[in-house]
């Protein structure tokens, strides 16, 4: 019957999931979150039976805990459908970039691929100074102490960096101990690993944040043939979206997102 029909006999079929730009909540410019990518990647993993699934990585990082909740997804699935999961990361898969790409069973990189940046930052502005230049008053009444804490228009206070570092070594925590559990042995004993450092190419290959250099097609063609038919899936636009809605919205989004990939010189 399938040489009568050679459509019927169609060779390995690997789902392609793109994951490009940063990760964020909402609906800021192009972000990563797993409300937005929900419907594709149950897709990919449920439609047609693929044999793999092959995420194609390019994000600075972002939200750590909209990074967990897509990766989880990811392992879910793949071990609901028994499918293996590759990552193939193009310019950078730094810190919540990376944890996505932890949701393979293998990571495969470009030879000037920037991974790692195992950390937490926090960044913003203090603009106390600004206003009193200006005879601006600032006034902020609560209930509950730390409930203005970290304010911009104020001094920053020694506890409330305290409780700041506090939480970001929590999240780091949870980082590392996602790192460890899906890279194991792999990972080379580098005291840089998770001080939020970046390594490329071969020398992530060398400290164990990735399994060698390759790209999507060449890699799965060495591994299913090259008859192997590649299925790419793609985060819908809602029609709001598509028609130009949230300008200023997406413009910020935009701007973070820069912001960002700038850090890693991109």
């Amino acid at each position: 019957m399938r040489n009568w029909f050679p459509f019927l006999n169609s060779g390995p079929k690997v789902a392609v999931v793109r994951l490009t730009g940063m990760i964020a909540s909402g609906n800021r410019g192009n972000a990563l979150n797993d409300a937005g990518l929900a419907p594709m990647i149950e897709r990919a993993f449920r439609k047609g039976k693929p044999d793999a699934v092959a995420l194609v990585i390019n994000s600075p990082g972002g939200s750590p805990v909209q990074s967990s909740l897509i990766a989880a997804r990811i392992r879910r699935l793949a071990a609901e459908k028994n499918v293996k999961v590759y990552a193939f990361t193009e310019d950078v898969a730094a810190s919540g970039g990376y944890w996505l790409a932890c949701a393979a069973d293998e990571i495969w990189i470009d030879p000037s691929s920037i991974v790692g940046s195992i950390g937490v930052v926090y960044s913003g502005f203090g603009f106390q100074d600004l206003i009193a230049r200006y005879g601006v008053e600032r006034r902020v009444h609560t209930a509950g102490k730390s409930k203005s804490m970290l304010d911009p228009f104020r001094e920053e206070k020694p506890e409330d960096i305290e409780k700041l570092k506090g939480w970001q070594d929590q999240i780091h925590d949870s980082f590392i101990d996602y790192v460890k559990d899906r890279r194991g042995a792999r990972l080379a004993d580098e005291p840089d690993l998770f001080t939020g450092n970046v390594w490329i190419g071969e020398k992530a290959v060398d400290v164990g944040l990735a399994d060698g250099v390759g790209h999507l097609v060449p890699k799965m063609k060495d591994v299913f043939g090259e008859k192997v038919r590649f299925i790419p899936y793609a985060k819908k636009k809602g029609l709001f979206s598509r028609l130009s809605g949230q300008v200023a919205d997406n413009a910020l989004g935009v701007m973070e997102e820069r912001g960002l990939f700038a850090r890693f010189g991109l």
